[in-house]
């Protein structure tokens, strides 16, 4: 079960496409953080979805927001995809221990081995302030999160 809107966000430290750490507190006071779980790089809706908010950057990576893609694949494997599909903005590998982060927020499907798609808007002080959670085959609505982040 995904954790709770109102609740503090789990902190987590984790290695980006480029092999940098990124943790959660680290924008703590600065950014609101959009933090998307995806299941697998080099997928069809997986792609769809982060290439969408690659064509809107800017209204997710600016002085007051940070986007964060988070998932199970590894680093290497998020820096090839990254780069063929021209993503600027940090891809996070829970990759080891598998899923720990995922699994944090309640978006790990043991089954499958991946995160479904959750995402979590989580505010200045590190509380969530909205999320929504979808099954692996359903793509998420990119404007829902613009509308979200208009209410911080």
């Amino acid at each position: 079960m995904a954790i709770e809107v109102g609740t503090k966000a789990p902190e987590f430290e984790l290695k980006d496409n480029h092999g940098r750490t990124v943790s959660l507190a680290e924008f703590r006071g600065e950014k609101n953080v959009v933090l998307l779980f995806y299941p697998f790089a080099f997928t069809g809706v997986c792609t769809g979805e982060l290439c969408a908010l690659r064509d809107e950057l800017p209204k997710f990576v600016n002085d007051d927001t940070q986007l964060l893609a988070v998932s199970n694949d590894s680093i290497h494997t998020l820096r090839v995809f990254a780069e063929q599909e021209g993503l600027e903005y940090p891809l996070l590998s829970d990759f080891w221990p598998h899923g720990e982060t995922s699994r944090a927020y309640g978006v790990f499907d043991e089954e499958k081995g991946c995160a479904v798609r959750g995402t979590f808007i989580i505010d200045k002080e590190g509380v969530v302030r909205w999320s929504v959670v979808n099954a692996l085959p359903d793509a998420r609505d990119l404007n829902a999160y613009v509308t979200a982040l208009e209410t911080l």
